[in-house]
């Protein structure tokens, strides 16, 4: 496992919170596990907004830094990869469109569902959160490829762009 994304894994001991026990991670880490087995594999039908919030909760929500991630999908909606592509601070991730865009190209996406998380807990969208996805929407339009949501996950119910009519 790489160094990058051994920091993401919530069994890897730099991610450990003292919220939760051993078997309280172990019992995320095999939800996570499944959710991915069943929904996240390459072919897997993105077919429920609820089922892209439950994974993206599971894999994003315990992070003690903002983790910027994207969920690749080709022409059919179809998950080719979901992949973790910078970690921040406590409350911010920087994230640059060229690298988006160019792993879009490489794994040959159509579509792409964006999401990053919010240690604080508190969901709602900043301003900053617009300006990026704004920037994001346009570069990734230059190469045919479409923002579907961006998802925000905190405590409680995700804050989805799509939702809130703003992609």
């Amino acid at each position: 496992m790489s160094t990058q994304f051994a920091r993401l894994d919530p069994t890897h001991s730099s991610t450990r919170s003292p919220v939760f026990s051993d078997p309280e991670r172990r019992f995320i880490h095999q939800a996570i596990a499944l959710v991915e087995h069943r929904l996240f594999q390459r072919g897997a039908c993105i077919d429920s907004p609820k089922a892209v919030f439950d994974f993206l909760r599971l894999k994003l929500g315990s992070e003690t830094h903002e983790v910027f991630a994207a969920v690749f999908l080709d022409t059919k909606h179809r998950v080719i990869a979901f992949e973790a592509l910078a970690q921040g601070s406590i409350d911010q991730a920087v994230i640059y469109p060229r690298t988006i865009v160019k792993r879009a190209i490489e794994l040959n996406a159509a579509a792409v569902i964006l999401a990053h998380n919010h240690p604080s807990g508190c969901t709602s969208r900043s301003e900053a959160d617009r300006i990026i996805t704004d920037r994001l929407r346009a570069a990734l339009e230059l190469v045919d490829v479409r923002i579907l949501d961006h998802v925000i996950v905190g405590k409680g119910d995700p804050y989805s762009f799509a939702e809130a009519g703003l992609l």
